[in-house]
């Protein structure tokens, strides 16, 4: 397949993947939590704190990184937060959540859902990753379209923008710093991933980030940077989509097209292999499937694990 995508940043391995990771302040008040490399399961998260109220956007994978993700919190803060919000919910961002037991757990309505239904299913995709003893916490507070948040001074707007990385994510908004927290609707210097969302509704939540005006914006997994690292997304999921409608063109499968078609100009992104699910989420779209309509994904992961030429790494 002829490949004339736009080009996106060939980072590699950002630069001292091997520190660990510490709680960096990109705006007054706003911290962000950036754990290297950003490949899987090595996410984000943020603090945002004034005084003595605080908020923790998304926890980690392990106990051993919710501790220490806790540990910094309280160097910084001074206290543990009062309020968790979960941008969604994979484990990745959700399982450390029981290392905070002061905090409210905020999230989308769906985010609840999926986590009490998910459990610990990740944790199975990767049995020799050192979990820990975790404790399943979902959001025991909801909402369905857009919720405030005030911490003193500062206030955080909770934004809903459709079935995008999941069926439940979280955006949060910070107007006055000009921050945003986008989850795993941005990725920097990894591979989007959207097998359990949507393409489409990716394009479309994309949209509702570039709107909002960020100057600053944390990604779900890789360096903090600007908006420009929402056209690079955007460019990896409109190739997503012209690569499904030529292989359904062509009578291929999304297997046969992630192979003839490899990473194109996305190859120096982190963990290529996920162009397998994400390609299959792409032909469902153009199949007429619904965002969000499930898909089999753990026949989905196995395929991917095929494609890779075995189970992908995750060193959580």
């Amino acid at each position: 397949m002829n490949d004339d995508g736009p080009q996106a940043p060939n980072p590699g391995r950002p630069a001292g993947a091997t520190r660990p990771p510490r709680l960096t302040e990109i705006a007054d008040g706003v911290f962000a939590y950036v754990q290297p490399d950003g490949g899987w399961c090595l996410n984000n998260a943020g603090m945002i704190a004034d005084g003595g109220a605080g908020l923790l956007v998304d926890t980690v994978a392990t106990e051993a990184r919710a501790r220490r993700l806790r540990a910094e919190v309280l160097r910084v803060a001074g206290a543990p937060p009062r309020l968790v919000v979960n941008t969604h919910f994979h484990g990745d961002h959700t399982f450390g959540n029981f290392v905070f037991p002061e905090a409210v757990v905020i999230g989308h309505e769906r985010a609840r859902t999926d986590i009490a239904a998910a459990g610990m299913h990740m944790a199975g995709l990767w049995p020799d990753v050192c979990w820990g003893d975790l404790e399943v916490v979902p959001p025991s507070v909801t909402y369905h379209d857009r919720m405030t948040l005030h911490m003193g001074s500062l206030r955080a707007e909770l934004i809903h923008p459709g079935t995008a990385h999941t069926t439940g994510d979280t955006v949060v908004w910070l107007p006055e710093q000009r921050v945003v927290f986008t989850g795993d609707l941005v990725m920097s210097g990894a591979t989007p991933f959207c097998p359990m969302g949507s393409v489409s509704g990716s394009l479309a939540a994309l949209r509702t980030l570039r709107a909002l005006g960020a100057r600053t914006v944390v990604p779900g997994h890789g360096p903090v940077g600007g908006p420009g690292l929402i056209d690079d997304n955007e460019g990896y999921l409109l190739r997503l989509q012209r690569l499904a409608r030529e292989g359904l063109a062509a009578g291929l499968t999304p297997l046969q097209v992630a192979r003839e078609a490899g990473p194109g100009p996305y190859a120096g992104l982190l963990d290529a292999e996920r162009l397998v699910p994400n390609l299959h989420r792409a032909y469902a779209e153009e199949r007429g499937a619904a965002p969000g309509d499930p898909l089999d994904i753990p026949a989905l992961f196995r395929e991917m694990s095929e494609h890779h030429g075995g189970r992908p790494a995750c060193h959580a």
